[in-house]
């Protein structure tokens, strides 16, 4: 006798629904406590794609905020990320996120970040996010990035590179003076790497 694929269906939707297994078994454990994930933010990519804050956990990750329109501090946190990232091997490379926040959602448009990225010429694994503009505050908070916008339209602000563990712990940060990177940043980043 041969069986319809509608009874397949049927049967198997109703292993499923006999079976012991809990809907608490297939979502992702809870975050640790210190975790920034916990943050409730939007972002916008230089793609144009949405996500969440805490769609970053799952590897650990390299993060500082900037704005497109800074042109000494900036461009050398981003340079600074890639001499980072250099230092690493390529399976290394891969196992980390790299992302750049706008301190300034308001002219960093998904089209403005991707500009930036293409000029800096970042590899694989960078995101460049447009916050929601009432995220910023709080996300420069949890960074511990502290800012001020200027008449000029400039921001002063912290020029750091904060390094998340996958489950979105601070494990190490490093601030950012020059292109070259601090050594001692990148034992921790490659500690981080090797542990996930």
């Amino acid at each position: 006798m041969k069986s319809s694929p509608l009874l397949l269906a049927l049967a198997l939707g109703m292993a499923a629904l006999a079976s012991p297994v809990r809907a608490a078994d297939t979502t992702a454990p809870a975050l640790p406590g210190q975790s920034l994930y916990h943050l409730q933010a939007g972002f916008t990519d230089q793609d144009g794609h949405a996500l969440q804050w805490h769609d970053l956990r799952g590897r650990p990750q390299l993060v500082s905020m900037l704005y497109t329109n800074c042109h000494l501090m900036c461009p050398l946190i981003v340079e600074n990320a890639k001499g980072v990232q250099k230092q690493l091997t390529p399976a290394q490379r891969e196992k980390l996120g790299i992302v750049m926040l706008s301190l300034d959602p308001a002219r960093d448009t998904p089209a403005v970040m991707a500009d930036m990225a293409g000029r800096h010429r970042v590899g694989d694994g960078w995101r460049f996010l447009q916050p929601d503009a009432d995220d910023v505050p709080a996300l420069a908070n949890v960074l511990d990035v502290r800012y001020r916008f200027r008449e000029d339209g400039s921001i002063n602000h912290t020029s750091a590179l904060v390094l998340l563990d996958a489950d979105g712990r601070v494990l190490a940060r490093s601030e950012v003076s020059s292109a070259v990177p601090d050594p001692a940043f990148i034992d921790d980043v490659r500690k981080a790497l090797a542990g996930g």
